[in-house]
């Protein structure tokens, strides 16, 4: 398998690196997280670049680009920690495009496009835990259209967005809506995350919404599938910065006149974290790559890669606090908040163990094991 990137994908990624290297300084990503943790400046300029538009189908105003477009992008993200939810983009995308009727893609993807409208995914409950098919929130049909009641949590830049992608129970099934900020009924109630990015309370109450799909369990799989495939990309993006500012901090930092890189121990963990990180870019193009199969081999993959993700997450941040020593968990420090960013996006989706507990469902199938 062809594992080059082609010409324009890597016109993409210097696009994206140049961008994150002038205006997404880590002075920067400080300031916006004392303004709030979102910046509607910083989100315009995502799409000025083309990057909101980059997997919309070209009929409504995008690129009509892949995976493997937005899994380039996504690791460039991560090495700036940019926390405008540019993956949401994403979903959106192709949540719309795959499931809603064309009257609803032809007046949201277009605007989507163009970074005019934020419409972002809104489906954790706070009983659900990780699990999708577990949705309290209700819709009914009303003369004029649907009503929506529900109670989200961690919405991403909920306060900010535009829009949402609402997953509620319908006649007995969960079905998916397209509900607006604006719309009455609905309130928002912003707040930071560990890492330093923006989400909200999302509660609605009665509130006119708009039907993507009655498929809702189907299309929040592919959903959080494609997020999931975000965050893998963002994730290596982040252990990139972690292991080049680690083997620089251990080529300068001095102890008994040497450079603490000469010591054999030392080496040995920062190769140790070079593996790690080697294993999670290749499971994340792994999820990329799958992303457009059938429900059920994407779902597997998307779980297998994000098993070993987890571990590398864990692994590289722990080990880049530990080499520096103090400094390491100091606010000034970047490593601080990319340990933080690593260990948020360890839990975005599912986390390690939710996701192991997936794997082991889908292998009883075929490795002889029996439920009894």
């Amino acid at each position: 398998m062809d594992f080059d990137f082609s010409d324009d994908q890597q016109q993409l990624r210097d696009a994206a690196r140049r961008w994150v290297d002038k205006a997404y300084t880590f002075e920067h990503r400080r300031a916006a997280v004392a303004a709030g943790g979102f910046r509607r400046e910083a989100w315009d300029a995502l799409a000025e670049l083309g990057l909101t538009a980059l997997n919309v189908p070209e009929a409504h105003g995008g690129l009509g680009l892949g995976a493997v477009d937005a899994m380039v992008v996504m690791e460039e993200m991560g090495r700036g920690m940019v926390l405008e939810p540019l993956a949401q983009s994403f979903i959106t995308a192709k949540v719309l495009a795959q499931y809603a009727p064309a009257a609803v893609q032809a007046d949201w993807l277009p605007r989507v496009a163009a970074g005019e409208a934020l419409v972002v995914l809104a489906h954790q409950e706070r009983r659900a835990r990780y699990h999708l098919d577990q949705c309290e929130s209700k819709a009914t049909l009303t003369p004029d259209g649907y009503a929506l009641t529900a109670h989200k949590s961690i919405v991403p830049a909920g306060d900010q967005a535009d829009a949402f992608l609402v997953p509620a129970v319908l006649d007995g099934q969960i079905a998916l809506f397209l509900l607006e900020r604006a719309a009455p009924g609905v309130r928002t109630r912003g707040y930071l995350t560990q890492d330093g990015s923006r989400a909200a309370e999302l509660e609605a109450e009665r509130s006119p919404a708009t039907l993507v799909t009655t498929e809702g369990l189907a299309a929040l799989e592919l959903a959080v599938d494609t997020g999931s495939a975000a965050v893998c990309a963002e994730a290596v993006g982040v252990m990139d910065q972690v292991l080049a500012i680690t083997a620089d901090y251990l080529n300068q930092r001095k102890q008994f006149g040497v450079a603490i890189a000469s010591f054999q121990a030392l080496r040995h963990r920062l190769a140790d974290m070079k593996m790690q990180l080697e294993l999670a870019r290749s499971m994340s193009y792994y999820a990329s790559l799958q992303l457009d199969q059938p429900a059920e081999q994407r779902r597997r993959a998307i779980a297998r890669a994000r098993v070993q993700l987890g571990q590398s997450m864990r692994y590289v941040g722990q080990q880049a606090v530990q080499l520096h020593g103090g400094i390491g968990v100091t606010d000034e420090y970047i490593v601080s908040h990319q340990f933080k960013k690593l260990t948020q996006l360890e839990m975005t989706y599912g986390d390690s163990l939710h996701h192991l507990g997936e794997v082991a469902a889908r292998m009883q199938a075929t490795a002889g094991v029996v439920d009894h």
